[in-house]
């Protein structure tokens, strides 16, 4: 088994950058100098940045926008909010660099659903929030008690990828299956539009 040795990115603080990163190249599993130091690059990915990448079993990635309390990662859908299917209980996680916008490190995820008699709720729902955006008028968090399904992420286990040791693949994905087009109805014209029209909406 080979093992790649890389540092934490240097723009994240000192205090988080002391340690290397161990990677075992034989599988795409890989290990930080104790859980530490992923935790604190967890933390600090996940505070600075809002958005993160859901990846289903079977479907695809879905961004959503969450909050992150006590190394977990919490996120809202149902009406009137993001959108994301049913959570499995396994899922993974891509968490991006506030600075260059791309992935930064991607942990395997518990997902479980956190209802309104669960002890973690009040300071759930509190945080999510503050942090919702342009919440439609009337009482959210009872909203979301009645019609929404909150999820927490709770990462688990060692990083698939992370600084030093990204996969080859590109990443990039397929756009999600949408009804829109871009298409218009076009009138017909005997013996076809005019030379000095063609080519243009005119």
């Amino acid at each position: 088994m080979k093992v790649m040795l890389a540092r934490l990115p240097s723009g994240m603080p000192a205090r988080h950058r002391t340690g290397w990163v161990t990677f075992a190249t034989h599988d795409r599993r890989t290990r930080l100098d104790g859980m530490t130091d992923l935790s604190a690059l967890l933390s600090e990915a996940a505070k600075k940045s809002g958005l993160l990448w859901i990846d289903v079993p079977g479907d695809r990635a879905w961004p959503a926008w969450h909050v992150w309390l006590d190394g977990t990662a919490y996120v809202v859908t149902g009406p009137g909010e993001q959108t994301l299917p049913a959570l499995p209980a396994d899922v993974t996680v891509t968490f991006r660099s506030k600075d260059t916008w791309g992935r930064l490190v991607t942990v395997p995820a518990h997902a479980s659903v956190v209802t309104a008699d669960d002890p973690r709720w009040d300071d759930v729902s509190t945080a999510l929030k503050a942090s919702r955006l342009n919440a439609p008028a009337g009482d959210t968090v009872a909203r979301w008690a009645s019609e929404a399904t909150v999820y927490a992420l709770a990462p688990h286990g060692e990083a698939l990828e992370g600084p030093g040791n990204y996969s080859e693949e590109s990443g990039v994905a397929q756009p999600a299956p949408t009804s829109a087009t871009t298409l218009t109805w076009r009138p017909w014209h005997v013996k076809g539009r005019p030379k000095w029209r063609r080519g243009t909406r005119r």
